[in-house]
């Protein structure tokens, strides 16, 4: 079974994300807000070490509740920055807190934060059709688009790569390698 190459380096941990969840379609808000929070904690670092922390992120983080979070208060933010178990950044944090309200809003705008989101793509994953791992992009005019939207909205911590890593994580995206398994199972789900 041929994969994406990218995976491997990580471990199970990594391989297990890449075969099961990266690029597949999510249309669960609190699945997207699990990967706004864990992409905007991802910046500068390796995606490895967001996922090594995921649980620890989403007891932290109420179970990615966005209302739950859009109420933490100064304590708990100083709660969450003696937390060893996750990434301990005030400004990462506070953009958690900040974008679970924002999130809500979107929520009230377009009846869920998967509705926003996918009308960018006509409900229709993208499908990049890479040969190779050079050819993939960092960011994209989609993503340029979705990123000044949100940070029109008030969102933090969404500048266009880290929408375009949100955008592959939950399947707005198929960026996986034409010869990787995981390629034509996600193409072959798409209804035309």
């Amino acid at each position: 079974m041929e994969r994406c190459p990218w995976p491997e380096s990580g471990g199970d941990i990594m391989i297990r994300y890449h075969d099961v969840e990266w690029g597949a379609p999510v249309h669960d808000d609190r699945q997207h807000f699990e990967f706004l929070v864990l992409e905007a904690f991802q910046a500068g670092l390796s995606w490895l070490t967001v996922l090594r922390k995921r649980q620890a992120f989403e007891r932290a983080f109420s179970g990615f509740d966005p209302a739950a979070v859009a109420h933490y208060d100064d304590d708990k933010v100083a709660q969450l920055l003696a937390d060893p178990g996750i990434i301990r950044n005030r400004l990462k944090i506070n953009a958690a807190v900040n974008n679970a309200k924002r999130f809500i809003e979107v929520q009230r705008e377009f009846g869920s934060f998967d509705r926003y989101l996918w009308r960018f793509v006509d409900g229709k994953p993208v499908v990049g059709g890479w040969q190779t791992l050079s050819q993939l992009p960092a960011k994209t005019d989609l993503s340029d688009r979705i990123a000044d939207d949100l940070k029109g909205r008030g969102f933090k911590f969404v500048g266009s790569t880290i929408v375009y890593a949100h955008l592959q994580a939950v399947g707005v995206v198929n960026d996986h390698l034409k010869s990787c398994f995981r390629f034509k199972e996600l193409t072959d789900t798409i209804v035309t």
